[in-house]
């Protein structure tokens, strides 16, 4: 596969290869996650889009988990050389890796099967074997926020950032700890093949669309107050009327809240501002529009709630690293970009 992740080679058909590396200790839920979201998507032919395979450092056989049963693995360390993405799930047995940031022997000659030019991504403290193999030197990463600050520590030249909820460098990914997982592959889905395929993908799964990378983790009140009112109704409001300006005090008003409690309240449901929020759902209103009609980049401009096309040029750039011409051109052939840098994103608002 080239960059581009072409899903086409020559005159023939290749789905695009996710080799699942799967070591002692891991964690089931986190193992089940590649093949759940990646085993979905289809072309308009029914063709999958991508094939899922997971191996072992070690020959064909049973690698432990932290349950009460072991995963009998089919494909031993040769599988990587295969591989167009490699993912890496926690495990909770990472012995020298996670105790002294160093790869095992074992380890170490598994991931030099891996081919050049190959995409790789992590999960929760899957991101401590990609450290310890060198390839986070000099990038932003991720992990579990409850062990960023001892990743930080063993890994100094890494670029940690504990407050999102993934990182997308290009050819280099990393998420934090369980669900976040499920974010970082449905963005691989939506960076590989758009804002449609993903959201099916989401919806046959029945999990949100998008969280954006750049969401906070931890949330210090993730499920609200049952006796206190919340702002869901708010955001379903605003969601239905993007296409008109929303100030602050116009989502409040839906709750019958002050700004400053309403402000208070969304902050500890969502994790984010309000305005932080409404920029997430307008550039994904944007995106839709960009891949799904031939609407003007001044009218999706409006629809969205930017309105102007200047407006969403920066939005977009600043969000996708990409203008609003390009990304519809990248979904509209079929060509991919270079990635994006989803971890730098949302929490600065």
């Amino acid at each position: 596969m080239t960059e581009d992740r072409a899903m086409t080679v020559g005159q023939g058909f290749r789905p695009h290869r996710i080799v699942v590396l799967a070591l002692d200790g891991l964690l089931p839920f986190e193992l089940g996650i590649p093949h759940r979201i990646f085993g979905r998507p289809k072309d308009a032919r029914g063709r999958h889009l991508y094939e899922v395979v997971t191996c072992s450092v070690r020959p064909p056989g049973p690698v432990e988990t932290d349950a009460d049963f072991e995963v009998h693995v089919l494909h031993g360390p040769e599988a990587l050389e295969t591989a167009d993405t490699v993912i890496v799930p926690a495990s909770y047995e990472l012995g020298p890796v996670y105790e002294e940031g160093r790869l095992t022997d074992e380890l170490a000659a598994a991931l030099g099967r891996i081919r050049p030019g190959t995409r790789l991504a992590s999960i929760c403290t899957g991101g401590y074997v990609l450290a310890a193999a060198g390839f986070l030197d000099g990038r932003p990463a991720t992990t579990h926020w409850a062990d960023a600050e001892r990743f930080q520590r063993m890994f100094p030249r890494v670029k940690v950032d504990a407050d999102v909820l993934f990182i997308d460098d290009g050819d280099v990914l990393t998420s934090a700890g369980v669900a976040a997982g499920i974010d970082l592959c449905l963005h691989v889905v939506r960076r590989d093949h758009g804002t449609a395929v993903a959201n099916e993908v989401a919806r046959r799964t029945v999990v949100p669309p998008h969280r954006d990378g750049g969401q906070a983790q931890y949330i210090h009140r993730p499920v609200p107050d049952p006796q206190l009112s919340t702002t869901t109704s708010a955001r379903a409001w605003a969601l239905g009327s993007l296409h008109e300006p929303i100030q602050l005090r116009d989502m409040a008003e839906q709750e019958a809240m002050s700004v400053r409690t309403f402000t208070r309240r969304f902050r500890e449901e969502v994790g984010i501002s309000p305005g932080q929020w409404l920029t997430q759902q307008r550039v994904e209103r944007a995106r839709h529009l960009l891949e799904s009609t031939d609407l003007s980049v001044d009218r999706v401009a409006r629809d969205a709630g930017f309105g102007t096309a200047q407006s969403m040029r920066q939005h977009l750039q600043q969000a996708l690293g990409v203008t609003p011409t390009a990304y519809r051109r990248t979904f509209r052939t079929g060509v991919i970009g270079s990635g994006e840098r989803w971890g730098e994103v949302g929490s600065r608002g």
